[in-house]
């Protein structure tokens, strides 16, 4: 498994976003670049449409209520037909090598927050792998932010 290194994680917090707060609705764009490694996390109230690119190999989170817990979602677009379905299960395979890292590109990028918001840390993840072939359209548990510290 790849491990994080900070020097190539570039945060961005847009307005209304600090470490105290919004907790539900708080969003994650995490971007990256093939040519030089480098991961974009940004912080928002909106997913970041404008960096998503024709790959479709970004990461996209959000802290939700789910009846009295709190959780955080995460969605990767596995693909569509149009791809076929060994494409849509390679990119799904790739998915799950590469999301510790992006999670854990997440936990550091959002440490602050986290530190503000310790209980956070112990909330449960779910990814949603998106695809329109439904033995790849599933959702799976990714076990709590506090393992990717």
């Amino acid at each position: 498994m790849k491990h994080l290194s900070p020097e190539r994680l570039h945060v961005t917090q847009t307005a209304g976003i600090t470490q105290l707060s919004p907790v539900n609705g708080r969003l994650y764009t995490l971007t990256h670049s093939d040519t030089t490694g480098a991961l974009f996390l940004t912080v928002s109230r909106a997913f970041v449409t404008d960096q998503l690119t024709s790959q479709r190999d970004e990461v996209l989170g959000e802290w939700k209520q789910a009846g009295q817990q709190l959780v955080l979602f995460l969605y990767v677009f596995v693909g569509n037909q149009q791809m076929g379905r060994q494409e849509n299960a390679r990119r799904a395979n790739v998915f799950k090598k590469e999301l510790p890292l992006a999670l854990e590109a997440i936990r550091y990028g959002d440490r602050a927050f986290f530190h503000t918001h310790p209980f956070c840390d112990w909330c449960p993840i779910f990814i949603h792998f998106t695809s329109e072939y439904p033995e790849l359209n599933r959702t799976e548990y990714y076990g709590t932010p506090y393992l990717y510290r």
